[in-house]
């Protein structure tokens, strides 16, 4: 049985063009509710955050915010969730979503999903946690980094064993199956890795 209890979400307080990134946000939501499983996300009703954490809501899954007060001021908090912790730096912010998380999984986004997935890909890099991390691989949108991600280690300047630590999947259900694999120990079949001899 898999020890995941709360899976932390990256994803855009924009929706992306046409519905494509907004269903599969509202799918990956009601997936969480209907595994038990907490969500917690950058709290915003917006964009795909909005989607995710709504979809996650009316499934009766429970969702944690996490919001700095300068976004809260703007309005642009989510008015209904399980939990909305209010904190003080976008930096503090990220530190509390990796606290509560058991792993994390990256939506299609922009400049803040990358951040974060790279700031929490470097910790487990570094050895700061041993958390899984998942990217959705939504409609090939992330391909065009993984391609550069690759080269990035044929270049030298990342090693293979680090890539491997990022799971990715198209799908919600198998990525979290990598996820819950990873965490407790076991091989993940299908999980996307870079050649050892690039």
């Amino acid at each position: 049985m898999s020890r995941l209890k709360t899976i932390c979400v990256f994803c855009g307080s924009s929706s992306g063009s046409g519905e494509t990134y907004r269903h599969a946000a509202a799918e990956l939501g009601a997936l969480l509710a209907q595994r038990n499983l907490t969500l917690v996300y950058g709290g915003a009703h917006v964009g795909t955050m909005g989607a995710l954490a709504d979809a996650c809501l009316a499934a009766h899954g429970k969702v944690i915010g996490v919001m700095p007060q300068r976004l809260v001021d703007r309005e642009v908090a989510h008015g209904g969730l399980t939990e909305l912790h209010v904190v003080d730096t976008m930096h503090t912010r990220k530190a509390r979503m990796a606290d509560l998380a058991d792993a994390f999984i990256a939506l299609p986004g922009g400049f803040g999903t990358y951040d974060e997935l790279f700031e929490i890909l470097t910790w487990a890099q570094i050895g700061l946690h041993e958390k899984p991390i998942g990217l959705l691989n939504i409609a090939d949108f992330y391909t065009p980094l993984l391609t550069f991600l690759r080269s990035s280690v044929a270049a030298g300047f990342i090693q293979p064993r680090h890539l491997a630590m990022l799971h990715v999947a198209a799908t919600a259900e198998d990525l979290l199956a990598q996820l819950a694999a990873a965490q407790d120990g076991a091989p993940v079949p299908g999980k996307w890795t870079v050649e050892t001899d690039a």
